[in-house]
């Protein structure tokens, strides 16, 4: 069984607020002409002391948004740049979202309640500030499918329709709105050091240094590491780390993120932001899930590589306030962290004990040749192969030295049908509630995913993070 989120009382922590001056700007949210609840994220509710609220106060504070106890007194919209399909635009921030609240879960961890949906900011340019309902169902299912999967990742925490019309080109028009809040790791994103690097705002780039590092802690560099007591090298050591780890989570997981822009990467590493995602249906690198990266710039095969590109662009931010040297020594680990990350993620999901670097390489160099001469996709190669099982030709000769990791009781491995996200499946999900406004499907897929989770058991911790 995988670890359930531990409770905890609620224990507001607006941390924000010693650097908000300069990193956001006060806003007010949207007056909507209806508040009807979609989802409560009842699992991580718990996690963060909100279990204990009414619907009447859940909608208070998620769709009027009305202040938490102890804790941000306005909404703030926070600025940052990024590079998008690695086009540095300057003009972009928090466009349809902000930071409503901060709070510690069980573990210690500062969590934000970032919004989707919630009206006009100083950024939205020509935007409407909204979220269509669609867009949050999309973004219930990555995360619970995600989240079942091992991957590093923002929660769904909750989704209000608004009962607004929106016009969209890549929607059916009108369509229903919706506000949406999740709850997650940080917002601090690589374009946040970007924005103060451009800026030239060096005392700020080095109080958002110290603030990361204290609220996100992680290890040190590697003993050999030059410079590794620079606070900027520190960052990045773990940033490396971080997201080294969660491109491997993505490919084991078969999963495209799409928009891999650096306003799109948080520093903790955690996966956020859901908007033109998919699962691939078969082992296919050059498979892309945005209409519109028609380079395939973030194709399925090419997500590590334009991670680690995010991470020399944070690299660049941070040579204002370091040597290159330390800089540079943290980015040539991304590889290797890779590479490791890969391997561990592999053997998890697969079910079986590493064996060892040498071992564990060839079996995944097995493992893909055998999804691509079956066309399978990742969901099935995983289900149909766990603990070792139902293997062959080379794919069996790779296994036959490998232990699985439990006897696989649980009843989900021997249903016939294996969860999966595919785009056919999230069509008629949506479907059901577009045109008969049933949302059984929904719940019952989130049921099933969430079953799927603790037939997986406990995921590998995220790296590059402090444990205890």
């Amino acid at each position: 069984m995988r670890a359930e989120p531990q409770d905890a009382p609620y224990r507001a922590d607006p941390q924000i607020l010693s650097i908000a001056e300069w990193l956001g700007d006060p806003v007010e949210a949207a007056i909507f002409p209806k508040r009807q609840l979609r989802y409560r994220n009842r699992r991580w509710d718990r996690a963060v002391g909100l279990h204990d609220l009414s619907e009447e106060e859940w909608l208070n504070h998620f769709a009027a948004f009305q202040p938490l106890p102890d804790n941000l007194p306005q909404p703030l919209a926070l600025r940052y740049h990024g590079r998008q399909f690695r086009v540095y635009n300057p003009d972009i921030g928090d466009g349809r979202g902000f930071l409503f609240a901060q709070m510690r879960d069980g573990e210690g961890r500062l969590l934000d309640c970032g919004t989707k949906g919630s009206g006009l900011t100083p950024y939205s340019r020509t935007g409407d500030g909204r979220l269509t309902l669609k867009g949050a169902v999309r973004e219930i299912l990555a995360t619970e499918m995600l989240e079942a999967q091992g991957v590093y990742t923002s929660k769904t925490f909750s989704v209000v329709e608004t009962g607004e019309e929106l016009w969209r080109g890549d929607e059916p028009s009108p369509t229903r709105s919706a506000v949406m809040v999740r709850l997650s790791h940080s917002h601090i994103r690589i374009g946040s050091f970007q924005r103060l690097a451009v800026l030239e705002e060096d005392d700020h780039m080095r109080a958002l240094i110290d603030y990361c590092l204290k609220q996100f802690p992680g290890p040190l560099p590697p003993a050999e590491a030059p410079g590794r007591e620079e606070p900027a090298a520190i960052l990045l050591h773990q940033v490396v780390e971080r997201l080294a780890d969660l491109a491997a989570s993505y490919m084991v997981s078969g999963f495209v993120h799409g928009v891999l822009n650096t306003d799109n990467m948080n520093i903790t590493g955690e996966s956020f932001d859901y908007g033109p995602w998919r699962w691939a249906p078969q082992w296919q690198p050059g498979f892309v899930a945005a209409y519109f990266d028609r380079n395939g710039l973030y194709a399925f095969g090419r997500q590590a590589e334009a991670i680690r590109w995010n991470c020399a662009q944070l690299a660049i931010a941070l040579r204002r306030v370091c040597d290159s040297d330390p800089l540079v020594a943290a980015l040539d680990r991304f590889g290797e962290c890779y590479k490791q990350a890969t391997m561990r993620r592999f053997c998890w999901r697969l079910g079986v004990e590493s064996r060892g670097e040498e071992s564990d390489f060839a079996l995944i160099q097995q493992a893909e040749k055998a999804m691509v001469a079956g066309g399978m996709s990742p969901d099935d190669f995983f289900y149909r192969h766990r603990g070792g099982r139902n293997a062959d030709s080379a794919l069996g000769e790779a296994l036959q030295a490998y232990r699985a990791t439990d006897d696989d009781t649980h009843p989900y491995w021997s249903e016939e049908a294996v969860q999966s996200m595919h785009i056919e499946e999230v069509e008629t999900l949506w479907s059901a509630i577009a045109e008969r406004d049933d949302w059984a499907p929904l719940e019952e897929k989130i049921v099933g995913l969430r079953r799927m989770g603790d037939a997986l058991g406990k995921a590998p911790a995220p790296a590059g993070h402090s444990t205890g």
